[in-house]
């Protein structure tokens, strides 16, 4: 019977028990893809990370993304936690570990800088592998049903919901006030009919709302909502921040830009987490997203399977 090791760190946070918790599983040499998946909905978490020797030896290491239902091809809390997780370590696969990373995943290769303090990682920056894609727009009065709020709440003036993904999709929804931010609450049904009506990439149907803070241009208040993956809601979510960010840069006139967003997620639930961006337009086109976070360790052990 197998055994291996984990660890779980909260991430996107410096203080234990709030951000977004994540398992790494360090070393899944041995195990099976439905192993995998029996982990991750053992631990619950919105996503958990599985580690496994880079089929590239340029890379650092192979890492799978599981939620409690499915594989996920990207995302952004697992990323930066399973970086702050392997960074600690002297070795990875018989290679040291410095300053830089780089995860082999579904949705291509993930660039990781690790960020130290008196020596020992506190934070990581990982770049988007995929480029700003974005899809279909969805009717507001959709949205609006899928987590219980008026359609008028939600603002169609800068744009309507539409699907985006800088390596996993998301519907963007921006509404009129954090009032309505804290009334939503996810409907089942709702999503269901939604999904049925945009299926997409075939990964379900995920809601990213924000409210942009008018005295603060660069900074959002954002809910993510997703129970058709058994999550729902999630404190913290790196890969639709990620594809926000890209998206709201892109709808800006300036040809030539690099900002700075912070993303605070996870305060009605009680995780507060801070997200930080970095978004780069060239000529036009967004070229470069970065996610940014702290992470903190919380527990160890192992699982036999």
């Amino acid at each position: 019977m197998p055994k291996v090791e984990f660890v779980t760190v909260d991430v996107f946070t410096a203080e234990r028990f709030t951000g977004n918790p994540l398992a790494v599983i360090t070393d899944t040499r041995g195990l099976t893809t439905e192993q995998m998946q029996q982990i991750a909905t053992e631990f619950g978490y919105s996503e958990s990370t599985f580690v496994l020797p880079p089929e590239d030896p340029a890379n650092s290491a192979h890492v799978r993304i599981f939620t409690p239902t499915l594989e996920v091809p990207f995302a952004g809390h697992p990323n930066v936690g399973t970086a702050y997780v392997l960074g600690q370590e002297a070795n990875l696969f018989g290679k040291p570990v410095g300053d830089s990373l780089r995860f082999e995943e579904k949705a291509g290769l993930v660039e990781v800088e690790l960020k130290r303090e008196a020596g020992k990682v506190a934070a990581a920056s990982i770049r988007a592998p995929r480029s700003l894609e974005i899809g279909e727009t969805v009717a507001a009065e959709l949205v609006a049903r899928c987590v219980a709020i008026d359609t008028k709440n939600v603002r169609i003036d800068r744009h309507p919901p539409v699907f985006a993904s800088v390596g996993l999709g998301f519907v963007l929804a921006e509404l009129d006030g954090l009032d309505a931010l804290g009334r939503a609450l996810p409907d089942l049904a709702a999503f269901r009919e939604a999904v049925a009506r945009h299926p997409g990439d075939g990964l379900g149907f995920s809601v990213f709302l924000y409210v942009r803070d008018p005295s603060r241009p660069d900074h959002i208040r954002a809910r993510m909502f997703a129970p058709l993956d058994d999550v729902p809601e999630d404190p913290a979510t790196g890969s639709a921040s990620g594809a926000l960010g890209a998206y709201l840069v892109a709808s800006m006139p300036e040809a030539d830009i690099r900002t700075n967003l912070t993303i605070e997620q996870g305060v009605e639930m009680g995780r507060r987490s801070i997200i930080e961006l970095d978004v780069i337009k060239q000529q036009g086109k967004v070229t470069d997203v970065r996610i940014s976070g702290r992470s903190v360790f919380v527990m160890r052990g192992s699982v036999e399977c």
